[in-house]
């Protein structure tokens, strides 16, 4: 990528695709393309959007064409009434030297929430991928905008601060995350975020373009990030933790359902490189798709039978992807039927389908696309989108080919890109852990109401889809007093919620093991186990558990019970 080039990232002319960097030239010999280095061994590609065509599964593969993320938090009531966080802090810690990255909607940094007592800022930088700048865009980044500390403080200094630095969350969401992971204002003795004492950074991310929500029919209004610029997020919080040499917790309340569940996705790579690199630790939100219908479950047990899956499509809905998963290394036919009762289609497992299949039902048009082998997690996998849906049952009859176990999982979107009335009947509320949260060794959470020790009724469940114990622990994330825009607080709730409480403790458990030299070599995957061995237990239950983990965070435990894990530790570090 050059000066000349970078207009194609944020142009709505540009499609972007993500590559390993090295199979890049083998792809694209008959299309004008440029690259963007995400790291050593991922890439976007930008091609003009005209060949983003309805079979660009077909041509590029599903795996390049960048995932959609939606927050995963919101504000309104549930039962219980409102709770106020109160993290017990443990040998006086409080994050001091730690950086808290949120990649999010922004932040309010304006927020008193977010200052110092001297009033200047606790925010290290803010990168603003919507801005344009001609040379303020991180180094080998090539868009957006950086914020530094001193140009935040002299935005703070000025009557209006956003002329100075025009960066903020319009949403809310990152502000929210930010606050409860480590917010503090001595003037207000409600409310108090995990890491008082740590810093920030922030990157806010674009909305996906165009082009690629109107391929997956997400709803034009519908709050939307891609994979790749996630990606990036990720790469400008690791350069700068590097140039600033300080320990670093990154929190991320996004999910998207696509993918096959298993943790195989580019980003899930990435972040698990990361976690593994001394003095980082990945926190993400295990999801909010526990109870919304949109996943079913099938075992079909002998060769001859068949397993009828119902999807209800409500009448307000313009169009939605679906995915289905069938467990290797068997593969399925589907037999597709329309609400009115029309056999329309026989879907077999051919090795390589040769297109896109278009099929047109009175006005509704619908893509499939079917691949025996994926090409990285190596299952069936087929992609229905649906364009102007008929109203009512559709109904997808499976039937086994070969004589292997027969599972398979079907995912329809979050629920923040379908409809409320658009769900499976006989739907299944496990396995529902949204991607990012299916990675293995970072540290996946999930949410409970603390005032009465109940799961949130939405928590997307577990295990992942090839058995890994997902989530990790729990969090408060039920009606949780939290900042908003404006300097004003509301209840939340969401594994978002939880999410940001786990990253403000992991930056208190970071503050232990390497600023203060208990356990200098402390990474992502040591805290995942330290958090794991020090959860709070119910004996009643049995764990691990697919709907609480290993049991409710609890740090104080977890210091506890390090002392006699502290010396494996350090033998393990050493080698």
């Amino acid at each position: 990528m050059n000066d000349q080039e970078r207009y194609k990232i944020t142009s709505n002319e540009y499609a972007d695709l993500i590559y390993m960097s090295n199979r890049i030239s083998d792809s694209f010999a008959n299309i004008a393309y440029s690259v963007n280095e995400i790291n050593n061994k991922f890439s976007t590609v930008f091609i003009p959007v005209s060949n983003m065509t309805y079979n660009s599964v077909y041509k590029y593969s599903y795996i390049a064409i960048p995932k959609c993320f939606g927050l995963l938090s919101a504000t309104g009531m549930e039962e219980g009434g409102i709770s106020h966080l109160r993290t017990m802090q443990t040998n006086d810690l409080k994050g001091s030297g730690i950086l808290i990255g949120i990649i999010d909607t922004g932040i309010e940094y304006t927020n008193p929430l977010f200052l110092k007592t001297d009033h200047t800022t606790r925010i290290v930088s803010i990168w603003d991928q919507n801005i344009e700048s001609n040379d303020r865009y991180p180094a080998d980044i090539y868009y957006g905008r950086e914020y530094t500390k001193e140009e935040i403080n002299q935005a703070l200094m000025e009557e209006d601060p956003l002329s100075v630095v025009p960066s903020t969350d319009e949403i809310g969401h990152g502000t929210m995350m930010a606050g409860i992971a480590g917010g503090y204002n001595p003037a207000n003795t409600n409310f108090i975020g995990a890491a008082p004492d740590a810093d920030f950074a922030i990157v806010k991310l674009k909305q996906a373009k165009p082009y690629l929500k109107e391929f997956f029919f997400i709803p034009e209004s519908a709050i939307c990030f891609q994979e790749n610029d996630i990606m990036m997020g990720v790469t400008y919080l690791q350069k700068l933790a590097e140039t600033l040499n300080r320990p670093l917790v990154i929190c991320l309340g996004v999910g998207t359902s696509q993918g096959a569940h298993m943790g195989q996705c580019y980003l899930c790579e990435y972040l698990n490189n990361v976690n593994a690199i001394r003095g980082r630790s990945i926190v993400v939100a295990a999801g909010n798709e526990g109870n919304r219908g949109h996943h079913f479950y099938g075992e079909i047990m002998n060769v001859d039978e068949t397993i009828n899956v119902e999807l209800n499509v409500g009448k307000n809905e313009q169009g939605f992807s679906m995915e289905f998963w069938g467990d290797a290394p068997s593969v399925f036919s589907v037999d597709i039927f329309t609400p009115d009762g029309r056999y329309i289609a026989h879907i077999t497992p051919t090795i390589l389908q040769e297109n896109t299949m278009q099929l047109i039902i009175d006005d509704t048009i619908l893509y499939i696309d079917n691949q025996v082998r994926e090409s990285r997690v190596g299952d069936q996998f087929i992609l229905f989108r649906f364009h102007n849906p008929m109203i009512g049952v559709w109904r997808f009859q499976i039937y086994a080919v070969e004589v292997f176990p027969r599972n398979f999982h079907v995912w329809l979107p979050i629920d923040n890109f379908i409809s409320k009335e658009t769900y499976f009947n006989n739907s299944n509320d496990y396995t529902t852990i949204l991607m990012i949260g299916n990675t293995d060794k970072i540290t996946t959470i999930t949410a409970y109401n603390p005032i009465n020790a109940t799961l949130y009724y939405n928590a997307s469940k577990g295990f992942t889809k090839n058995g890994n114990i997902k989530p990790e622990v729990a969090a408060p994330g039920v009606n949780i007093y939290a900042p908003t825009m404006g300097g004003s607080f509301t209840n939340t709730t969401g594994t978002g919620v939880a999410a940001a409480h786990g990253a403000g403790i992991v930056a208190l458990l970071l503050e232990w093991g390497i600023m203060k030299g208990n356990l200098p070599q402390m990474n992502g995957v040591d805290v995942n186990r330290i958090l794991i061995q020090g959860a709070s237990r119910n004996p009643e239950l049995k764990y691990p558990n697919p709907e609480w983990g290993y049991g409710i965070l609890d740090l104080n435990n977890s210091l506890e019970m390090i002392v006699d894990l502290r010396p494996l530790m350090i033998r393990r570090n050493r080698k």
